[in-house]
């Protein structure tokens, strides 16, 4: 009788349901660096980036002019007038890097709100593409220590995302 019960919890335990857990991982970094969206939002940055370095190197160029001049006119001036002069050219300075760093600022929000406009948009491709190949999770690649190859469908996940979006508004 024991052998039978044993035999019986073997094979109930041994053919368990042959159902498998499909796991998968994607480069979330790549799709946001090499999907046309990416693409297009990576250089218009750098264009705003560009026009925003040209304008603090024109602020600095100025200011430093300004204090140039200052200093040679140090032994001329009246100390009032002097101090006067400094005083203005600091005030001048500080808002100078008020206005670098928010330009900076402005700049990271808006790499910020392009980046969550394709998270959001990659994240319904990820659930119709869960839903259709019935994947169970779908894991970022960098959390991942190793896998195999086949199991990596940011190639895959990239040619859709391409096909849905090409080109992300900046606001």
């Amino acid at each position: 009788m024991k052998n039978y019960i044993f035999l019986f919890f073997f094979l109930v335990f041994s053919f368990s349901s042959q159902a498998e857990e499909k796991i998968l991982y994607l480069d979330v970094n790549i799709l946001l660096s090499k999907s046309e969206a990416g693409i297009y939002i990576n250089n218009e940055l750098q264009k705003i980036n560009k026009k925003n370095i040209e304008e603090f190197k024109k602020a600095e160029k100025s200011i430093k002019s300004e204090e140039e001049k200052l200093l040679k006119q140090k032994n001329i001036l009246k100390e009032e007038e002097f101090n006067n002069k400094l005083n203005n050219l600091r005030d001048k300075y500080k808002s100078y890097q008020e206005m670098k760093n928010n330009k900076n600022n402005d700049l990271k929000k808006l790499r910020d709100n392009a980046g969550n406009q394709i998270l959001k948009i990659l994240n319904e491709i990820l659930a119709e593409y869960s839903a259709k190949n019935k994947v169970s999770l779908i894991i970022e690649k960098k959390n991942v220590i190793i896998g195999k190859t086949d199991l990596d469908i940011t190639n895959n996940i990239l040619e859709i995302l391409n096909e849905k979006i090409k080109k992300v508004e900046l606001k």
